[in-house]
């Protein structure tokens, strides 16, 4: 396998650039830049020099002799001073060392996986935290980095294990003497605490959920103000504003952060009963659509709101004529800022937060999904008179949650049964 070299602390220009080399000609690597590699562990300062001799740059250098590290490799790191050129000189300097090249995209966490320094769980949580925009993000996916999500799906597994090695040791040693047969209510039992302690976990809200925030849709007729008010929100222009009805055709989404919370703003077709115009029927039906989904509907008409949660707004409240609000109603104006501030407020108040509690599992939509094949597989058959039955649902749960961490579900099942039961002849 290739040795591989990239930058890890982003690209420069910076104070100083972090370069890491791995795989078994790190150390090669190490001797052909610095002369001699420091004490593992312990950073030292070495001058580079490529192989015509030319000084490159004054570096510490870091050795970690695999397969303790972060990608159970023989892993080098050269922190340098962070300009352009000293990181390129550098970089074609590895290039040119035989058995190194470049690293492909995220190729050091995936073999941080290959070499089980890290499990699926934990580096979908680092391909997390380095999408995370607000504190909530953060704290999720540096549990699930941390091995949160990991140890829980562990523990999951040693209790279906459990439970399915005393069905499979009835089924193949029920004529042996020092085999007891289980007590089908003891296994109903342990099977019901662990359906609910894995169903609770979907109440959490998602990864994707986490990062879309709280669902905002502007709705209301043409020419309502939705582009404008949307554009306001936003402060900045992501719809065309024109004054001709219907200048919106499709959605239009856009996400923004206030106060720490994501919010994705929709804005949609004008809400009219009649077009003969296909494409705009094609946007008012998507706009209904959309309603369905909205965590909060700003509705701009002065017709009374759809029986969702809405905030009724009074619109264009500077143009002359509108001057009168209703009690129930919103007013806005795009022209006052300080208007725009307060739906930003009434907005916050009206969704609240997506609060997620320190230490607390956030699933993706892929392990949400493999949750729920368990979950499904022991509803159906893990109560089943028929042990064979009992024992393949059993399996099929096992096999959804490995899927978590990249591990093999037969191996763990195995392991469970030959390693509790005294029954090796």
């Amino acid at each position: 396998m290739d040795t591989i070299f990239a930058v890890s602390s982003g690209r420069p220009p910076a104070a100083i650039a972090v370069v890491r080399v791995s795989g078994a000609a790190a150390s090669a690597a190490g001797l052909a830049l610095a002369g001699a590699l420091p004490t593992p562990r312990r950073a030292s300062m070495r001058a580079l020099r490529a192989v015509d001799g030319v000084l490159l740059d004054h570096a510490l250098l870091l050795w970690f002799p695999g397969p303790a590290t972060a990608t159970g490799e023989d892993l080098l790191e050269l922190h340098l001073h962070g300009g352009r050129a000293v990181v390129d000189a550098v970089e074609q300097s590895l290039g040119a060392l035989p058995g190194l090249r470049a690293a492909e995209p995220g190729e050091f966490t995936r073999r941080a996986l290959t070499n089980g320094r890290i499990d699926l769980a934990q580096a979908q949580g680092l391909a997390d935290l380095l999408e995370a925009e607000t504190e909530d993000q953060r704290r999720a996916a540096i549990s699930a980095a941390d091995g949160v999500l990991s140890r829980s799906v562990h523990g999951w597994l040693d209790t279906l294990s459990g439970i399915a090695a005393q069905v499979e040791a009835t089924l193949d040693f029920s004529d042996e003497d020092d085999v007891a047969t289980p007590d089908l209510s003891s296994l109903d039992t342990a099977t019901r605490a662990w359906i609910a302690e894995v169903a609770a976990l979907l109440d959490q809200p998602s990864v994707e959920r986490l990062r879309e925030g709280a669902r905002i849709v502007l709705a209301g007729p043409p020419n309502a103000g939705k582009s404008s008010l949307f554009n306001a929100l936003l402060d900045r222009e992501a719809a065309i504003v024109t004054p001709i009805a219907g200048t919106t055709r499709d959605l239009i989404e856009a996400t923004v952060v206030r106060g720490g919370q994501v919010y994705t703003l929709v804005d949609t077709a004008g809400l009219a009963d009649y077009t003969d115009d296909p494409v705009e029927r094609i946007g008012i039906d998507r706009a209904h659509r959309a309603t369905l989904s909205a965590d909060l509907i700003l509705w701009l008409d002065d017709q009374p709101p759809p029986d969702r949660p809405a905030l009724a707004l009074h619109a264009r409240a500077d143009v002359p004529g509108r001057e009168t609000v209703s009690a129930d109603r919103q007013p806005v104006s795009i022209a006052h800022p300080a208007s725009v501030a307060a739906l930003w407020e009434a907005i916050a108040a009206k969704v609240g937060t997506i609060y997620i509690a320190p230490g607390a599992m956030i699933l993706a939509r892929s392990q949400r999904d493999a949750i729920e094949t368990a979950l499904t597989a022991l509803r159906l058959d893990g109560f089943a008179d028929d042990l064979l039955i009992r024992a393949e649902g059993l399996r099929r749960a096992s096999h959804a949650l490995a899927q978590l961490l990249g591990t093999n579900a037969t191996e763990a099942m195995l392991d469970a049964l030959f390693g509790r039961f005294c029954i090796g002849k």
